[in-house]
């Protein structure tokens, strides 16, 4: 099993939610291959809106690879990203600041930005779970884990 943060804006990550699928990369299958069935993905919002000003800076969504499925989806006549189906968990927002200090992904704290800057990253166990705690206050039984 691996940990992944793909980077997003809040608006985005939530068409997703709604979809039940990830996008990676503006749509770009070079990441969603290396997810796998049971691989869980953490969101990350920098920002509220695509085209917007206006900061997040938390991790919006938490969820699973739901199958080894990677499909293309028709967006607009110039654009058909590539998918994956996710099942997310009921969660809540985790701002990353207060976090900062804790993930060993981050090296350089005062640039802590820094390793989102490709969009896509896998990060180790310490971290997600680090993470996860933030996000999911009540336990997931083992049924519900993929």
């Amino acid at each position: 099993m691996k940990y992944w943060i793909t980077v997003a804006s809040k608006d985005h990550i939530a068409r997703g939610i709604a979809g039940g699928f990830m996008q990676a990369n503006h749509g770009k299958q070079a990441a969603l291959k290396r997810v796998h069935a049971g691989d869980w993905v953490l969101f990350y919002s920098p920002k509220q809106t695509m085209n917007g000003t206006e900061p997040c800076k938390a991790f919006t969504a938490i969820g699973q690879a739901a199958d080894e499925e990677i499909y293309q989806h028709k967006m607009f006549d110039d654009f058909i990203p590539w998918r994956r189906n996710i099942r997310f968990y009921e969660s809540t927002e985790a701002p990353i600041i207060p976090l900062v200090d804790e993930l060993n992904f981050i090296i350089n704290k005062k640039s802590w930005g820094y390793p989102f800057r490709f969009g896509f990253l896998e990060i180790g166990e310490h971290d997600f779970e680090l993470i996860k705690k933030q996000m999911i206050k009540t336990a997931i039984s083992e049924r519900e884990v993929i």
